[in-house]
């Protein structure tokens, strides 16, 4: 098998359809459709389910994928080395984010960075918290931001203290109320919640401060969220970070007791990253380290 059978497999995968891989490989389908076939010849079973609403992993696909980013990934950081032997800043970086990083970092982290590395592409990829360890787990992407409860067994460097503060409708609490909202507040309330995928540092409040919540309403995003809270449905937990721009009318006010969650960068193997990958790092720890 060659590094583009493995280039093919990796973007049918990930892309879940050969029309679409095709497209992006510069190939027709039936190249796309060929070389997983003789890449099931050779290794003896199949990698790839095929059916009419596209195409997903096989059990022995799944176990199989990682190994292929890692082969891909070692010839991009083969690739980017003799670059930077030959006085070349160039090569691909593949970062993953969660919501309100997205939003509120991004544009300047990729702004500044293509500023001083005009030769490096960055390639993005957006999720909760469980697809960007999923990502990086797993070698689709190079490094990304998650809080520092969500990063489990990979290596994490803290960046950022976050605030948790507490999410109302406009103008629902009474005048004179406290400069913030305790335990005992919030139990008196109907919660508007999302999956511990998506809120993992809430949940880990929630159930530290044994409040437990009712909720009909179980949503993904963040702006969602918010907007239900905004027109009465109930109150939320959020990140000051996730509430910075929001174009709805709410109050929101610190939580008592305090916390926050912890924004870091992850990469499995900080000491042995490629050149413009270790750039990127680095870069963002001159940008947002602040504890």
């Amino acid at each position: 098998m060659t590094l583009l059978t493995y280039q093919v497999f990796q973007t049918a995968a990930n892309i879940g359809s050969f029309q679409k891989a095709a497209d992006i490989l510069g190939l027709t389908p039936s190249a796309i459709s060929h070389t997983i076939s003789s890449m099931e010849s050779e290794l003896g079973f199949s990698v790839l389910t095929r059916s009419k609403s596209g195409i997903t992993l096989t059990n022995y696909g799944e176990h199989l994928l990682p190994y292929v980013n890692a082969v891909l990934n070692s010839d991009e950081s083969l690739k980017q080395a003799v670059a930077e032997l030959n006085g070349l800043k160039q090569g691909k970086v593949k970062i993953a984010v969660f919501s309100s990083v997205c939003t509120n970092w991004l544009p300047d982290l990729l702004r500044s960075f293509q500023k001083q590395y005009a030769k490096i592409k960055i390639e993005v990829f957006q999720g909760t918290y469980d697809d960007v360890y999923y990502w990086i787990k797993n070698g689709v992407a190079d490094l990304g931001f998650l809080s520092v409860s969500s990063a489990k067994d990979i290596p994490i460097e803290p960046l950022y203290k976050d605030p948790l503060l507490c999410v109302l409708p406009k103008g629902s609490r009474k005048d004179g109320a406290k400069p913030y909202i305790d335990i005992e507040e919030m139990r008196a309330h109907q919660f508007v919640t999302q999956r511990e995928c998506t809120d993992a540092d809430i949940q880990n409040f929630l159930k530290e401060n044994s409040l437990r919540i009712q909720s009909s309403y179980h949503v993904v995003d963040d702006l969602s969220t918010i907007a239900l809270v905004a027109k009465g449905f109930g109150i939320c937990l959020m990140p000051e970070l996730v509430m910075r721009d929001i174009p709805y009318q709410v109050d929101s006010y610190p939580v008592c007791p305090q916390t926050c969650r912890i924004i870091g960068i992850a990469a499995l193997h900080t000491e042995f990253m490629a050149p413009a990958v270790r750039m990127l790092y680095n870069h963002i720890l001159e940008m947002y380290k602040s504890i």
